[in-house]
């Protein structure tokens, strides 16, 4: 799997020379940020309380949460009662989620830091096989912690409904088959996308 930062000059300047709808971006908001953060544990379950809530929503989860363990770590998350889990309002579902993440690490069944030796079918293949993990926090860790440069989450609101707004692409295999022509660079491409909602809105 190619291991280079999504956002870069070069990769942006060839993005915005082949598809004017991130030259426009580009014009109106400048490069997109880099949102790449560490490997692991942590960052995978910070995504897993992303899922279908808002940013806000999920960073206040997760500092409670944080600030409740002594050690944000496996071990921890499994000895919390599911008392404790709603003292740190994780709802139910992400609470089973992030127990059945951290049950996978204790067991052994999966090592997150040897993803990065993986090509992405296999990532793929062993995130999702973990309950609560779907493609789309598949997605984002693949993006944000792997640096992996052409992803399209096809599964992400925020990306589709900005596609829908700024081209002629409006079914998903519209969208998907747009999204070919962005090749390799769509991690990039989706950074752009999520540039311009956020922008647009002031997040």
């Amino acid at each position: 799997m190619k291991r280079v930062r999504i956002v870069n000059q070069p990769d942006i300047d060839t993005l915005i020379g082949k598809e004017n709808m991130f030259a426009n971006i580009y014009k109106l908001y400048g490069a997109p940020p880099d949102w790449s953060r560490e490997e692991g544990f942590i960052s995978l379950s910070r995504i897993i309380l992303e899922q279908q809530v808002s940013l806000e929503s999920a960073n206040a989860h997760f500092n409670k949460l944080n600030s409740y363990i002594k050690e944000f770590s496996p071990a921890y998350i499994l000895a919390l009662s599911d008392e404790e889990m709603r003292e740190c309002q994780i709802s139910k579902q992400k609470a089973k989620y992030l127990r059945a993440l951290s049950m996978a690490i204790d067991n052994g069944e999966i090592d997150l830091h040897k993803l990065a030796n993986c090509d992405e079918p296999d990532i793929r293949t062993q995130l999702t096989s973990i309950k609560g993990i779907g493609h789309w926090t598949t997605d984002i860790y693949l993006m944000f912690c792997l640096q992996a440069t052409d992803i399209f989450p096809i599964g992400d609101i925020a990306v589709v409904n900005t596609v829908r707004e700024l081209s002629k692409a409006q079914t998903r295999e519209e969208i998907l088959a747009l999204s070919e022509k962005w090749k390799p660079f769509r991690s990039l491409a989706t950074y752009f996308l999520w540039h311009y909602y956020l922008s647009k809105r002031r997040k």
